[in-house]
């Protein structure tokens, strides 16, 4: 659906695969496919908000986070801008709040005093929307602009959805009160996954120029070429970095950057979010429940300086964005670029840890029909995890269908995360897909893995 091309296309055996699917499927599946996803979209945000009273829906449970009923009514309003507008053409629902639900004219400290809508009238708004996006969906034709082309349109605002659907999980688990989610464990570990694996130097097939639904920050899909380096098989786990914790390793300035260290210092950092002393040990608030810490989990809730310092510690570094991306997409059998660690076929809940099936990461070794041909495991689910690389654009970038997506959040200010977590659904999670956050942000599901320069003797 792109126009988009790497100034130098990938050749041979190096290419980029599309999404199995969104172009093959007749239009009336397509239409199917896209109301399945919208629906499901709406489902989640349903059970989020309606999970807690009014009250709670309205408070503002940390500066950093939007009050839940603004985040209900803004993915209804961008709805309604990209599609009820832009596709359908139609007479604007209600265009008087435009300006309430823009993101980048009113911070999330300031939103609790806006006039938002309130919950009975926000629910109603985003109903509205909804009826009439799946009208105009019924006429709708994949064929004409780049923006309703293989439905990108309806794709970018059904992932748009599930986006802040994880923002409004990662808000519920700030909100102080009795808890109000609940979803079984994740499985148990069935593999011993240890050490790390070796990926051998060479070129690989970097972001997409083919994925329909791929948003503009994955795109065009590059050559990259990379010397051979050593990444951990497995995410850092609680009893890892416990290690870490127990060897003083908050109060050693040691292994943090200058940066991360004035940020450790300011914040009066000693542990990761919601990790709290219990007795002799260590345990986590996890959405209202206090439990000991499981140490084959994932840890979570770290920011980027905490990552950085853990992996100077173990004599590590944290992989580069194109580093992690090989060793997710990489088929050293057949040289291309695969669309997850397993192949081109969607998530099932045996690849991956998503869509807010369990509330935690699963334990290391969960998921061995998720792992990559090199035999690294979980790089999809559980946590998003943490580059060195700064948020750039990919060479040959071209925002669309508008800069604030993407284009505005460029430079040195942002760390890539990558892979999704728990919270995050299968429509907004691939192997190319990119998020970005500020290097001293917790509130996110966000851990990582460790990555190390191959050694002259291992690449002889």
């Amino acid at each position: 659906m792109t126009d988009l091309h790497p100034a130098d296309p990938p050749t041979g055996a190096l290419r980029d695969r599309p999404a199995e699917s969104l172009r093959d499927r007749p239009t009336g599946a397509l239409r199917d496919h896209i109301a399945a996803e919208l629906t499901r979209a709406r489902d989640r945000s349903v059970r989020l908000t309606e999970a807690v009273d009014d009250d709670d829906l309205v408070r503002q449970h940390s500066p950093i986070m939007s009050p839940l009923v603004w985040d209900l009514a803004h993915v209804g309003n961008q709805e309604e801008l990209w599609l009820v507008r832009d596709v359908g053409g139609r007479e604007p629902v209600r265009q008087d709040i435009d300006d309430l639900y823009d993101a980048f004219k009113h911070p999330r400290r300031d939103r609790p005093a806006l006039p938002l809508l309130g919950p009975v009238e926000a629910r109603r708004y985003v109903s509205t929307v909804r009826d009439k996006v799946l009208d105009l969906l019924d006429g709708v034709r994949f064929d004409g602009s780049r923006l309703v082309a293989d439905g990108f349109a309806f794709g970018m605002i059904a992932q748009h959805e599930q986006q802040h659907d994880e923002t409004m999980l990662a808000t519920h688990q700030l909100r102080a009160g009795p808890p109000v989610l609940s979803a079984p464990p994740p499985p148990a570990s069935a593999a011993p996954v240890r050490g790390e694996v070796l990926v051998p130097a060479g070129p690989f097939t970097m972001g997409t120029s083919t994925d329909p639904w791929a948003l503009d920050n994955e795109r065009p899909g590059h050559r990259v070429e990379l010397p051979a380096y050593a990444i951990d098989a497995a995410p850092v786990t609680n009893a890892e970095y416990l290690a870490f914790v127990a060897d003083g390793g908050y109060a050693d300035p040691r292994w943090w950057s200058e940066r991360g260290w004035q940020h450790r210092s300011s914040a009066g950092l000693t542990a990761p979010m919601h990790w709290r002393p219990d007795g002799a040990g260590w345990g986590r608030t996890s959405f209202g429940r206090f439990a000991p810490l499981v140490p084959d989990e994932p840890v979570v809730h770290v920011g980027f300086h905490e990552a950085e310092a853990y992996a100077a510690w173990a004599g590590r570094r944290l992989p580069t964005e194109a580093e992690w991306e090989k060793a997710a997409r990489w088929d050293p059998a057949s040289g291309r670029s695969r669309r997850y660690p397993w192949g081109d076929e969607d998530p099932t809940p045996e690849h991956a840890n998503l869509g807010q099936r369990h509330l935690a990461p699963a334990p290391v070794g969960a998921y061995p029909a998720g792992a990559s041909p090199l035999g690294v495991h979980q790089l999809i689910g559980d946590v998003w995890e943490w580059t060195s690389s700064p948020f750039l654009g990919y060479p040959g970038f071209a925002a669309f269908p508008y800069r604030e997506y993407s284009e505005v959040f460029f430079g040195p200010d942002h760390r890539v995360l990558r892979g999704g977590s728990f919270g995050t659904d299968p429509v907004a999670c691939r192997g190319t897909f990119r998020n970005w956050d500020l290097p001293i942000r917790r509130q996110i599901f966000s851990g990582f893995r460790c990555a190390r320069d191959a050694r002259p003797d291992e690449v002889a």
